[in-house]
């Protein structure tokens, strides 16, 4: 694709050879075809899957997205401080629209932005082709294989969330500008998609300085090529955000007041900074000591990488609030080294019977463990997060006689959205926080209710709700019982006017 080398070794006959009256050859794809189709195999369907990993993919993405069309959608607090740039959300508008065209009202609007970002994580598959390609065709293989198996970048490829969608650009950006001479075109393109990873995730700034001191500190001549691409994207990420009315770059200010500065990320919790090399031991398990030693054997066939890595964690360890989606593109080039070092295992003989042995062994070893580590542990409840949310969505996007909606001290964050639960529906929230509620919870819900005939609420939250309210469908969300409550007839205007979801979020601060 970007005349990667060892993409295509060109064989000729001997010129001796007669091949006239031998039969004809069976042509198989290229390897990397194969691995590929393996690699979509394993993610396309994921985009169908419900689930998701955390509030931002819908809330920072998917929800302004919806804006972007011109629709009402749930306003987080970031985005009221003006923390989130719009390119993100510009480009989903894309998908959104379209799902929303092909199935008005359906689920098409949340699963084509899933299959954008998954069809996108492809790109991390070249990449180590690329990178193990510059040593053997085995090491292509393996790297690429393991990138496409792996289940931690299998898991991650669907959602649509900034750390992996910036390391789908980042990768494709190393291979550019790690080549042994990168062409102008290599090096524009390369500092395109450094500032395109920069405005998906800024927080990856360290590992784009890592790649720009990399490509430049032997020849700075390379940097003005390199500005010249990075700055295109820019202006072009400053630009969107001035169509939808907000100032350019302004959101990156608004980050760094917020989240350093005043600390906001901290009230979600906070780690020491040792704790990603314990969210390592944690998810790799015993496996985390042969992938040590693979690492440490393949880090000259890619240093810069290893040094992207690196910077990522030490720039996140810095930081009070941690969560280990952060620090994915560390997880992702660890992974990749480690299975250019395993590969060099596989040279080791001599004879290409014990090669074939050996490159079978440490395959399907690659394969077992992603499979073992990825159905054990947390990982087995992060599969399923967020799917019986999605089903109480979708039975009350289905219901016929909802007229609105009130969420009584369920957390927006533990739902799929706002188009998915009502679409253009009243939607209405009573919390405890809430400043003109407060410990008149119940009795303000039943003043209310008229404006809405379906509650969604904690099974255990049953005896305070209105009486005309029943219980009519349950399921776990966030591991506890969250249940549609419903009443018969319709519903009037006035009683909840004040206690729509938004003017709440806004009164607690969320």
């Amino acid at each position: 694709m970007w005349g990667l080398p060892g993409m295509i070794e060109p064989c000729a006959a001997p010129a001796s050879r007669d091949t006239r009256h031998l039969p004809p050859t069976t042509r198989w794809p290229h390897p990397l075809v194969i691995i590929l189709l393996l690699a979509a195999a394993l993610r396309l369907p994921l985009a169908f899957w419900p689930n998701f990993h955390h509030p931002d993919e819908v809330f920072q993405y998917v929800e302004p997205a919806w804006r972007v069309l011109g629709h009402d959608s749930i306003v987080s607090w970031e985005w009221r401080y003006g923390m989130r740039g719009w390119l993100l959300p510009t480009i989903m508008a894309g998908p959104v629209a379209i799902g929303d065209w092909i199935a008005p009202g359906g689920m098409s609007a949340f699963v084509l932005p899933r299959l954008l970002a998954a069809i996108a994580s492809l790109s991390i598959v070249i990449s180590a082709w690329a990178f193990g390609a510059r040593v053997s065709r085995t090491h292509a293989v393996l790297a690429s294989l393991v990138a496409a198996i792996w289940f931690e970048l299998v898991y991650f490829a669907p959602h649509t969330l900034s750390e992996p969608l910036a390391t789908a650009v980042i990768l494709p950006a190393a291979v550019l500008l790690s080549r042994a001479a990168p062409s102008r075109r290599d090096l524009m393109g390369g500092g395109a998609l450094l500032a395109l990873a920069f405005l998906f995730r800024f927080q990856y700034a360290p590992a784009v300085a890592v790649l720009v001191l990399a490509t430049c500190w032997r020849d700075w001549r390379r940097i003005k090529p390199l500005a010249l691409g990075g700055a295109a994207i820019l202006a072009l990420g400053g630009g969107v955000d001035a169509m939808q009315g907000a100032m350019p770059f302004g959101w990156l200010i608004a980050n760094v007041e917020q989240n350093l500065l005043q600390d906001r990320a901290a009230e979600f919790g906070t780690a020491p900074a040792s704790i990603y090399f314990g969210w390592l031991w944690q998810i790799w398990s015993i496996a985390v000591v042969p992938l040590s030693v693979a690492i440490f054997l393949g880090y000259r066939h890619a240093p810069a990488l290893l040094w992207v890595g690196s910077a990522v964690i030490a720039f996140h360890s810095f930081i009070a609030h941690k969560e280990p989606r952060f620090i994915f593109l560390s997880t992702t080039v660890f992974i990749i080294i480690a299975a250019l070092g395993s590969a060099d295992l596989i040279l080791l003989w001599s004879r290409p019977a014990w090669r074939r042995l050996t490159g079978g062994l440490i395959a399907a070893g690659w394969i077992g463990t992603s499979a073992a580590l990825g159905a054990t542990g947390g990982w087995s409840v992060l599969w399923m997060n967020g799917i019986g949310a999605a089903k109480l969505a979708s039975e009350l996007k289905a219901d016929p006689q909802m007229c609105g909606l009130a969420l009584y001290d369920v957390f927006f964050t533990l739902l799929p959205g706002r188009d998915r639960l009502v679409g253009s529906k009243p939607l209405f929230a009573f919390y405890s926080a809430d400043p003109l509620a407060g410990t008149e919870l119940t009795s303000v819900t039943r003043i209310a209710s008229t404006s809405f005939n379906r509650i969604l609420a904690y099974r255990s939250a049953e005896k305070d709700l209105p009486a005309s309210f029943k219980a009519r469908d349950c399921d776990a969300v966030g591991g506890v019982q969250v249940c549609i409550f419903g009443r018969e007839g319709t519903c009037g205007y006035g009683g909840a006017a004040l206690f729509t979801l938004n003017d709440v979020l806004k009164r607690i601060d969320l």
